[in-house]
């Protein structure tokens, strides 16, 4: 018989106690700020049509980073690698329904079959936060105010990150008026601005070049745009572009509320097609791991591809993996114990008397884990100490005809004798 191999799938994680516990704190405060906004959970099927991937999205994902596979009924379905077409889907299907303006928010598991690197995956977790059914620049501002909120939740202050905001709208500009670029080289040019930040200078100008064909005009005028970092240092033909009003409010908006870390960047694209607007990305500034995190936009237009009227929408994502390297580089995890507050051991045979005494703890809303192995009492220490749980309780024959039970804190050695009800408040606190 062939040997199986302990190890999880490849790019995909096992999760013992003490991470999942990691996780449930992460979760615990993206659920918390969330919901002080007065955003809603839902939830989908980690399952899609392959359709609904292939409609707008990023064609590299699509067929080179997906799990897709025929279902027993010949369907051609694919585990889902992002939650923006699903969540789409789910509000054009009660279009009608529903009491705009909505503000939505998920945690769901995505997959894409991707080359591993640090902060990276084949599997993870987003937080996704969207607004539905308002097409306004104060629905971007309260998107920004929340990622402000939620690393201020974690710890971070405002210097250890930066947002930095840009336009699809002004680049789809851009591509199709000055540059004069078809349709599929503009998805070139966006995907080329997209790794600015992580290819030689050298090597985004050729592929550039190419792109224009040579136009030293062209060329000068992208090193002009991306080099500008304030609204006034574009160019005086983008001035008085539409999009330059909305970007200019929410700056505004940005300073006139705190939030100091908000930068113009015009190279900010996103990845994907379905954005229509203001796009925004969250980088860390730590110098070893100076990276975008995570980022979101506006796409008004999604909904409308499941055959209904138009939603404006705005939303983001932040995947778990950049989240947790985040914390780590800034030093900003929590030490988090066991939820386990005593570990009652049975020495001898008082199951039924100790199963009392362990209902009136729990009745006091104490988490107690009993062992009735009945094996030596060193390894039961053993077995708690493992476990970081810190108090061990005792009970055997003579505690029960005592009345006094025995209390242990197994990492600093210390005993406590006494009743039920002092045992139960000393391990409340």
């Amino acid at each position: 018989m062939t040997k199986l191999s302990t190890q999880s799938y490849k790019g995909a994680r096992d999760f013992y106690p003490e991470d999942k516990r990691l996780q449930s704190y992460l979760f615990a405060v993206m659920r918390s700020v969330c919901s002080r906004y007065g955003y809603e959970e839902y939830d989908a099927p980690i399952l899609e049509p392959t359709d609904l991937y292939l409609q707008k999205g990023n064609q590299e994902i699509i067929k080179e980073q997906t799990y897709t596979f025929e279902d027993r009924g010949g369907r051609s379905v694919t585990m889902r690698t992002e939650m923006t077409p699903t969540v789409a889907r789910m509000v054009a299907g009660k279009r009608q329904e529903l009491g705009y303006p909505l503000r939505w928010y998920s945690i769901p598991q995505c997959w894409r079959y991707e080359r591993m690197q640090r902060g990276r995956g084949r599997e993870f977790y987003q937080l996704n936060i969207d607004i539905f059914g308002d097409d306004s620049i104060t629905a971007e501002h309260e998107l920004l105010l929340l990622i402000s909120d939620l690393m201020k939740s974690y710890g971070a202050s405002d210097e250890m990150y930066t947002i930095r905001v840009g336009s699809r709208l002004l680049l789809d500009y851009i591509a199709k008026e000055i540059l004069q670029l078809t349709d599929d080289k503009k998805r070139q040019f966006m995907s080329l601005l997209d790794k600015l930040q992580k290819i030689e200078e050298k090597s985004f100008y050729q592929q550039l070049s190419e792109l224009v064909d040579g136009s030293s005009e062209k060329i000068d005028f992208v090193r002009r745009l991306t080099e500008a970092n304030q609204l006034a240092e574009l160019d005086e033909k983008l001035q008085h572009h539409d999009s330059i009003s909305r970007l200019e409010e929410l700056l505004k908006l940005c300073r006139s509320s705190g939030l100091t870390n908000v930068l113009f960047d015009p190279a900010i694209t996103r990845g994907f097609e379905y954005y229509t607007d203001i796009v925004f990305e969250v980088f860390d500034r730590h110098p070893e791991n100076n990276r975008s995190m995570f980022g979101g936009g506006r796409y008004d237009s999604l909904v409308a591809d499941f055959g209904v009227e138009p939603v404006p929408t705005v939303g983001f994502g932040m995947g778990d993996h950049t989240l947790q390297n985040f914390l780590e580089l800034h030093d900003l995890l929590p030490e988090l114990s066991t939820e386990t507050d005593v570990y009652v051991v049975c020495v001898g045979d008082t199951y039924q008397a100790a199963i009392g005494i362990v209902t009136t703890l729990r009745e006091q809303k104490l988490n107690v884990a009993l062992d009735v192995s009945n094996r030596k009492i060193e390894k039961s220490i053993k077995a708690a100490e493992k476990k970081a749980i810190e108090y061990v309780l005792f009970i055997g024959q003579s505690e029960l005809e005592s009345g006094q039970l025995s209390l242990r804190n197994i990492q600093t050695g210390e005993e406590f004798k006494a009743g039920i009800d002092e045992i139960s408040q000393k391990l409340l606190g």
